[in-house]
């Protein structure tokens, strides 16, 4: 069952399908969640709290997504084409997943801005975590190439497909594969209703674009860059 405060982030991401971020009421919110101004207060703080709250929970589910689609079986390079397929489609579906990837951030979305210095800390643990800062771009796909590569070596120590080798390499190469089709997709000035569910499908992409990444991460790529600027 869900708690007071997920059900408050799922009442936010619906209330955002339908008016832009300066629209949503807190009071509105509450009434959607059906509990209390001030419990919704004594979770998140203030209408900017919930900022980073939903921040937070979309790149926690983003890592959290990633290191789900290299639990599937398969070859090492299929296994990074469908983390590029799902980051993809993740993205179109989810606009704050797009503007934490890319750090672009529009006037409807609710941009975690960071805590006023000397405020107190927060009371719950998870706010304090969120107050502590949302990922820059750089930072979550970092953290998410580092997760699947670890996924990737403790596929290869169980004897699944191929060596260490380069497994880092081939994660960040996916990831910036992935971020550059996020960012060439066109991004609309409203966010439509029903645009927060998760993706249907992991396949947004066409059969050709899909196979050559594909072969890309199938080749053994000497590429210098080792960090996600």
């Amino acid at each position: 069952m869900p708690t007071a405060r997920q059900t408050l982030l799922d009442a936010a991401l619906a209330a955002l399908g339908a008016q832009p971020w300066s629209a949503v009421r807190m009071v509105d919110l509450a009434a959607r969640a059906r509990v209390s101004r001030q419990t919704l207060y004594n979770e998140f703080g203030s209408k900017e709290g919930l900022a980073r709250a939903l921040a937070r929970r979309e790149a926690d589910r983003y890592l959290r997504g990633v290191e789900a689609v290299l639990a599937e079986p398969g070859q090492p390079a299929r296994r990074l084409v469908a983390v590029a397929e799902w980051t993809v489609a993740s993205a179109a579906a989810r606009p704050v997943l797009r503007a934490l990837l890319t750090g672009a951030w529009g006037e409807p979305l609710p941009v975690p801005r960071p805590v006023r210095a000397g405020a107190r800390l927060a009371p719950v643990p998870e706010q304090r975590r969120a107050d502590a800062g949302v990922p820059t771009p750089g930072e979550l796909l970092g953290e998410a190439r580092d997760r699947a590569a670890a996924a990737l070596l403790a596929r290869a120590a169980e004897g699944e497909g191929g060596g260490p080798a380069g497994a880092l390499r081939s994660c960040e190469l996916a990831l910036r594969l992935a971020l550059s089709l996020v960012v060439a997709e066109p991004v609309s000035p409203v966010v439509p209703e029903g645009q927060w569910a998760e993706p249907e499908s992991w396949s947004p992409m066409t059969p050709m674009i899909t196979s050559e990444i594909e072969t890309i991460l199938s080749v053994d790529t000497r590429s210098p860059r080792k960090i996600i600027p």
